[in-house]
């Protein structure tokens, strides 16, 4: 497909809705932007997947540097989850090239699927001790929640189980060209005990470390397109600012609803072009 002026404008406005996704989530934007470039644009999958892996390093980018302050990025969990996460995103680029478009968005569809199930069960569960009277232990911390009106503490539960899920996250990271927060925020907050904000805001920050791995593979296989890749990350980091905006105000159970519908709808539609 030729790289024209209208398809560069048109990546550069999806680009912004993606950033606004990943931002406010957490997720990367991937979400949105793979499904876009693949069924609407018409981009073959792998291409996608390249062009999504560099907006969700912009997005981590973005998202760390706005969060820094904030208390919200938990690090010393963040770096000892990094490790089996950027094994996992090498392993899934090369598992990329193995696979069909179908069989890639069909597994698209069922991850989708499960996760939005996964955050509809965990609708009203927090995990936050109000005050400083808990101890985080070592990898829990404290953050200023102004829902909760003031400081709150949680703990890292199944530290295991994050290890795994952080290995598959990087794996499907790779494969369909998202941050891999699409299953680590669910996870951290649904079995880890981490809230949904810092589980978000660490995740952001990890996931601009596996986007690279992955990335470093498609670019290898000539699947990268810089010139649509530069006009989609412009037009994360104008999304990524909208999404920072919409995160701080909204509540923790309207972000796992809209997180859990736009994961649904996807799904379907990965699903029904995935019989084509």
């Amino acid at each position: 497909m030729p790289v024209t002026p209208a398809l560069t404008l048109i990546i550069l406005m999806a680009g912004v809705v993606a950033g606004a996704f990943g931002a406010t989530l957490g997720l990367g934007g991937g979400i949105f932007l793979v499904p876009f470039l693949n069924l609407v644009i018409g981009l073959p999958i792998t291409v996608a997947a390249a062009i999504s892996l560099t907006t969700v390093i912009a997005t981590s980018s973005s998202v760390s540097a706005a969060r820094a302050g904030q208390r919200l990025i938990n690090l010393r969990l963040g770096m000892s989850l990094e490790v089996a996460t950027a094994a996992g995103s090498l392993a899934g680029g090369i598992t990329a090239q193995l696979l069909s478009e179908d069989t890639i968005r069909r597994l698209f569809a069922v991850m989708m699927a499960i996760i939005a199930l996964l955050m509809l069960r965990t609708l009203n569960q927090r995990n936050t001790f109000a005050g400083t009277s808990v101890d985080p232990g070592l990898l829990g911390g404290r953050y200023d929640d102004p829902q909760a009106g003031g400081l709150v503490t949680y703990r890292v539960k199944r530290f295991p189980l994050a290890l795994v899920a952080s290995f598959v996250a990087g794996n499907v990271s790779s494969l369909l060209g998202l941050g891999g927060g699409v299953v680590k925020v669910p996870v951290l907050n649904a079995w880890c005990g981490i809230p949904l904000r810092a589980a978000a805001a660490t995740s952001a920050f990890m996931i601009g470390v596996t986007a690279t791995a992955g990335a470093i593979i498609y670019y290898g296989n000539g699947q990268l397109v810089p010139a649509l890749a530069a006009a989609a990350v412009l037009g994360v980091q104008a999304g990524s600012w909208l999404g920072l905006r919409i995160g701080e105000r909204a509540s923790n159970k309207s972000l796992k609803l809209f997180m859990a519908g736009v994961m649904l709808i996807v799904a379907v539609i990965m699903a029904m072009r995935g019989k084509g």
